[in-house]
């Protein structure tokens, strides 16, 4: 059934419908429709010389204070970072790795930093088959799970080239949360809530993460990573060296070969991060920066030059036919997803994606849908942390980090407080075997040595005039693209502070499955205006968190998502 079709069935509906589902609608955009109006202001801050937004409040707090000495965005992000992989262990950390989107106000350049991690030198296209048959929790949980980290070469190759500190510098706050203890965020005690069974299996994450008995740390308790801490004490002002050739590397790698990993030493020592082309496209007089592939950041780009001069101030803001229009394109934009991967192993014709002929054709695809495929599962929300910075001087980064899944492989290096990451669940574990987050593999998607895995992370940077004007970004699995859209649709489309723009309820279309994902925040009356035009709902709490910062003169606006927590500091 066509777009047009099903906005002609809303209208359809009969009068009444039609008026309870309009002012439910306005009701959306008078007041945040996801949180109280207490939430709204928690959320939310005022800076005059920069703003740093995470998910997680101590995290934040660490960058502002790196800002406040002088260091400048990308000292901040770092030190951000760092902090966060300490405080918010379950989606990230210094086992993982990540993309780095820059702007320098100096040059008024563009930078792409990706430290995905990469598959080891042993890994290969089938080795997730057992029996002739993918066995994709192998990919997911254990050692054949992790991936090469980049966290560690991401970070110090953007310190050498942008930054104005020392590593230690920079880390002082990250190692200070993880010796002298952190109170645990209620999403964190609720992630380790749900994975005790798992966590107790592993004798670092039970004796970090879990109390004396086995039972989990409640909202407020303190955390201690002793042995993480020393870690990155031990990586001094030349992390690469220790990290990847020197004490660290030694155990990490003995401590994959006692348990049968495919990681050793040389791919430590061949791990390289790769600055690349930063990818960009128009909506609406603004320009969008993205990172390139291996993120699906060009299929926001597709996404939004879809939707341009589509008149969706008129449709209104999550109204039923605002709501079909995105989960068209979203559709669309997915489909076009399957052609993305590592740019080394294979050609992504991001070019040809992005001309205004291919939009053109995305969008009358958009419109005029054949018959869907089959529905299987929807997907669930998981790890990942974004976290954004804007400096005094214009300077701005864009950052998400990852170890995949909550709790990555679920396995950790105890001497090192360590947590590994699963990333290569990423991969396409065999063609047509769907990931955790209910993405089906491509062959361009394959696992190769040395490869990076397709990722849905998509940090964005919009600038007017030449200058930027937004930023965002957000974690949760393929609902960090839809997440991302809407909230960049809500500044710049509806005109929405920060706080309002991320506390809208969202939705996710991923083409398979064909279900269209709702928050539960979304109005009973525009859930059943959606069915009534024949789409199938799957209603959740949340979806994703999104982080958003606008930035004017002396003027930074930031909002982290209150689905997840977070801090947002300006000063």
């Amino acid at each position: 059934m066509s777009i047009a079709r099903r906005i002609q069935l809303w209208a359809d509906c009969s009068r009444a419908t039609a008026v309870f589902v309009a002012l439910a609608i306005a009701m959306s955009v008078a007041a945040p429709s996801y949180a109280a109006a207490a939430a709204a202001s928690d959320a939310s801050a005022v800076g005059v010389h920069g703003m740093v937004v995470s998910e997680s409040e101590d995290a934040a707090r660490a960058g502002v204070e790196i800002l406040k000495h002088g260091g400048n965005a990308v000292d901040s992000a770092v030190a951000t970072a760092l902090a966060v992989g300490v405080t918010n262990p379950a989606a990230c950390g210094i086992g993982g790795g990540g993309f780095m989107l820059i702007y320098i106000a100096k040059t008024h350049a563009f930078y792409a930093l990706d430290y995905r991690e990469t598959a080891p030198l042993q890994a290969r296209p089938d080795m997730y088959l057992r029996n002739g048959k993918p066995n994709e929790d192998l990919a997911r949980d254990g050692v054949l799970a992790v991936g090469v980290p980049g966290e560690i070469a991401g970070i110090d190759a953007a310190l050498r080239r942008f930054g104005t500190m020392k590593f230690q510098q920079i880390a002082a706050p990250a190692e200070k949360l993880a010796d002298g203890g952190f109170a645990a965020s209620p999403h964190l005690a609720g992630e380790i809530a749900r994975l005790a069974s798992k966590l107790k299996s592993d004798p670092g994450l039970s004796q970090v993460f879990l109390k004396p008995d086995g039972s989990a740390p409640k909202a407020g308790d303190m955390i201690v990573e002793k042995n993480l801490a020393a870690t990155l004490r031990s990586l001094g002002d030349d992390p690469v060296a220790n990290f990847y050739h020197g004490e660290v590397a030694t155990a990490l790698a003995a401590f994959m070969k006692a348990h049968g990993g495919l990681i050793g030493a040389a791919d430590l020592a061949d791990y390289r991060p790769v600055w690349r082309e930063p990818i960009h496209g128009r909506y609406e007089g603004y320009e969008v920066y993205a990172m390139p592939p291996p993120s699906s950041g060009g299929v926001v780009l597709e996404m939004l030059g879809a939707l341009e001069s589509g008149h969706l101030p008129g449709l209104g803001i999550n109204s039923p036919p605002y709501l079909a229009r995105l989960i068209e394109v979203m559709r669309q934009g997915f489909i076009d997803r399957e052609q993305y991967a590592d740019p080394s192993f294979v050609s992504v014709q991001i070019e040809r994606l992005l001309t205004p002929a291919h939009i053109q054709e995305l969008r009358e695809h958009a419109l005029h849908r054949k018959s869907p495929p089959p529905p299987p599962a929807p997907a669930h929300d998981h790890g990942t942390s974004n976290l954004l910075v804007a400096d005094k001087d214009g300077n701005v980064v864009a950052l998400t980090t990852t170890i995949n899944t909550v709790f990555g492989a679920k396995m950790s290096v105890p001497a090192l407080g360590l947590i590994l990451n699963d990333e290569m669940d990423d991969f396409a574990v065999a063609p047509g075997v769907p990931n955790a987050y209910r993405l089906e593999g491509e062959r361009a998607n394959e696992v190769r040595p040395g490869k990076r895995p397709l990722s849905s992370m998509t940090p964005i940077i919009v600038t007017r005039n030449g200058l930027p004007v937004m930023t965002t970004g957000g974690s949760g699995g393929p609902t960090i693209v839809s997440g991302v859209l809407q909230v960049t649709l809500n500044i710049l489309s509806f005109h929405l502070d920060p706080a309002s723009a991320v506390e809208e309820p969202r939705i996710h279309e991923q083409a398979a499955p064909d279900v269209v994902i709702v928050e539960e925040a979304m109005p009973a009356a525009t859930r059943s205006a959606l069915e009534q035009m024949g789409y199938q709902l799957k209603v959740v709490p949340a979806l994703g968190a999104v982080g958003a910062i606008t930035i004017a003169p002396a003027n930074f606006r930031g909002a982290f998502d209150p689905r997840k927590g977070g801090g947002a500091v300006g000063y």
